[in-house]
């Protein structure tokens, strides 16, 4: 029989084994008005001078015998016409030491990038903004499993250096190796309820973080530093082009560097990093704050990769770039999961940022032409969980494929309630707490493409089952297992080769609490479709 309540209504969680959850909703209300840090903030000041490293933070590489340290110096600048000059990347170093003890580090990387970006935007009136200098440097040769210490900067600068921080690797790929636990957030942004999200996550000590997309909403700022719950609602009629404020881009970082510094984040991209500037250039700054294992995975991208964590491959695909199968993240998708060996990683993740199977009214079946490209192509290899953000609430589905029950389909789970500004609305009056089976909230199907996410209108009239003839369902669909509207996160703990434990973290009203919990159980011999590689 099917659970599916969260850990107060049964002694132990609910196991997919036992089938299809019977649908649950937990109804939370309103959670207020939702206010983003201050510039005034001690936590998102510049605490370093001259070229000393600020916002340091640690990527995985494809395998965890290599990692990314990233961190920026000098300080940025904003300025209105051709006064803001960018700095030259060339003035300092990208050194990185490290060592297995704090006063020993006696391995040395100077391998890297280091760039300067710029979002410019050619109106009168606008302030344009170039970045600090942006050092990504990879470290090879690490020990799986295993904490390293180092310090990043320029050795050759008095006061470029910086403090000794550590890390530590994730465990060697195979079946019987996993990480203790991995956080799941997505929409974080950098308000009140990042800081309860970001908080609780700490605590539970997790050893790899997921971000799925929507940063630090600095698109929804205007150059002035003048923000706003709804861009589109505020300023969209007062503005030549949707501005950004860049500078909560290096807020965010600074608060998040405990964090970053500490436990690999791994970044995929959401709309709100479009940020479109002059030439129609978009995504600058995600690109350039980032460290990705793109090259080492083969995708030449910033928007899609792939990496080990032990016996988990993951698979990050981009939402807001061509997703079609003529185009090169499809081909690429296809050829990666050609060699995934699940007698060497059973368990193969998925995460982007807009969800395929959602229930609120706000982006509902927003993301169709996406699933309708890609979605046949990740059964037929199995995918086990799929992770996104974008919806503002959180949501567990059951297994599922093309919208009916299946006991070999993933389990997707939405995770876009971090703690943004952007609170639970759209740019219209849906809401995150409104579903679309409730009366009078499903949305005109012509209403749901994002222009962004390009495919025109796919989604339409459901064809067969207990909503065919209608876009939307009138009761919660039965492929929807748990959803209720609140702050927090997932941790995501692998146990061995079939079976998984996801916890959802509610911090609804400043309060840490598991509010839904579930085994996710693989039934290789079953579902592997494409793979004689069998996990066992």
């Amino acid at each position: 029989m099917g659970g599916g309540c969260g850990i107060g209504s049964q002694a132990h969680p609910a196991s997919t084994l036992s089938g299809p959850a019977r649908p649950v909703t937990v109804p939370l209300g309103d959670r207020g008005h939702t206010v983003d840090l201050p510039d005034t903030d001690p936590r998102v000041r510049r605490r370093v001078t001259g070229w000393a490293p600020e916002q340091v933070a640690v990527a995985l590489s494809a395998e965890p015998t290599s990692a990314w340290i990233s961190w920026i110096t000098g300080a940025f600048q904003m300025g209105g016409g051709g006064g803001v000059k960018p700095l030259d990347p060339s003035a300092v170093g990208s050194v990185v030491r490290y060592g297995l003890a704090a006063d020993s580090l006696p391995h040395e990387a100077a391998a890297g990038e280091s760039l300067v970006y710029s979002q410019l935007y050619p109106f009168e009136g606008l302030r344009n903004y170039t970045s600090g200098i942006i050092h990504h440097v990879r470290l090879r040769g690490l020990e799986p499993g295993t904490r390293y210490y180092y310090q990043c900067g320029d050795p050759a600068i008095p006061g470029a250096m910086s403090d000794v921080r550590a890390f530590r690797t994730m465990p060697a790929v195979g079946p019987r190796s996993y990480p203790g636990r991995i956080a799941v957030v997505g929409d974080l942004g950098l308000t009140y309820n990042t800081t309860s999200t970001v908080e609780h996550m700490v605590r539970n000590q997790p050893d790899l973080v997921l971000l799925l997309g929507d940063v630090c909403y600095a698109n929804l700022y205007l150059t002035n530093g003048t923000g706003t719950d709804c861009y589109s609602c505020t300023f969209a009629n007062s503005t030549p082009i949707h501005e950004t404020y860049q500078p909560r881009w290096d807020y965010w970082g600074r608060y998040m560097e405990p964090v970053t510094s500490s436990i690999p984040m791994m970044v995929v991209e959401g709309n709100h990093e479009i940020e479109e500037q002059i030439g129609n250039k978009t995504f600058a700054s995600y690109s350039s704050r980032f460290a990705f294992p793109s090259e080492e995975s083969g995708s030449l991208s910033p928007f899609y990769y792939s990496f080990d964590a032990g016996g988990i491959h993951f698979v990050m695909l981009a939402a807001y770039v061509d997703y079609k199968k003529s185009g090169e993240q499809y081909r690429w998708l296809e050829k990666y999961l050609e060699k995934v060996d699940r007698s060497v990683t059973p368990w193969l993740i998925a995460g982007w940022h807009a969800p395929w199977y959602t229930t609120y009214e706000a982006h509902y079946r927003e993301a169709e032409c996406m699933r309708v490209e890609m979605e046949e192509l990740l059964y037929s290899y199995a995918v086990d969980v799929v992770f996104t953000g974008h919806v503002h609430a959180y949501e567990r589905s059951n297994r599922v494929f093309n919208y009916t029950l299946d006991p070999c389909g993933p389990v997707h789970i939405s995770v876009g309630d971090g703690g943004n500004r952007e609170k639970m609305a759209t740019s219209t009056p849906p809401m995150a707490t409104s579903h679309a089976d409730e009366p009078g909230h499903c949305p005109d199907p012509t209403s749901t493409p994002d222009p962004f996410m390009g495919g025109g209108l796919c989604a339409s009239n459901f064809t067969s089952g207990p909503a065919a003839g209608s876009f939307c369902w009138d009761r919660q669909p039965e492929y929807s297992a748990y959803r209720e509207s609140s702050f927090g996160h997932g941790i995501l703990e692998v146990a061995n080769e079939t079976h998984t434990l996801w916890r959802w973290h509610r911090n609804q009203d400043l309060h840490a609490a598991v509010a839904d919990e579930v085994y996710i159980v693989r039934e290789p011999h079953n579902c592997l479709l494409n793979s004689t590689r069998l996990a066992y």
